[in-house]
């Protein structure tokens, strides 16, 4: 059994076969999942795990070249979008149906039970050299 790093097996597998430029997302528990992506679905009720549980785990483990996020989180979720900020990692935006166009060439989709909105990043890996 794992001393430390992620439990989840399908996180910790999904983080291990990342290369460089390769994406997966941390959504909330709207958004639509692409049939042919992989998703791994943390939702127990609405809210948990949140949003910010799951990125901050999935960041400790993975190296990220830049996030993307849509637009519209600025205005309508903006304590998600400064605890983003604060992490000092790059940011693009994109509008909302940009990112869910861009959902379907991701390796995975990590569904969290957040419900606020647009609660959604993309997370480009980048290399450890």
């Amino acid at each position: 059994m794992y001393k430390t790093g992620v439990l989840n097996s399908e996180i910790s597998k999904v983080l291990s076969d990342l290369g460089h430029t390769d994406k997966i997302i941390i959504a909330d528990c709207g958004l639509p999942v692409p049939q042919h992506v992989h998703k791994i679905d943390l939702a127990l009720t609405l809210g948990q795990p949140s949003f910010l549980d799951v990125f901050n785990i999935v960041s400790e483990h993975m190296k990220i070249e830049r996030m993307t996020v849509a637009t519209e989180i600025e205005n309508d979720n903006n304590q998600l979008f400064e605890d983003l900020k604060a992490t000092n990692l790059t940011i693009e935006s994109v509008s909302h149906e940009e990112l869910k166009m861009l959902s379907h060439d991701v390796k995975a989709i990590i569904r969290t039970g957040e419900g606020t909105p647009y609660a959604n990043v993309i997370l480009t890996s980048g290399v450890i050299f």
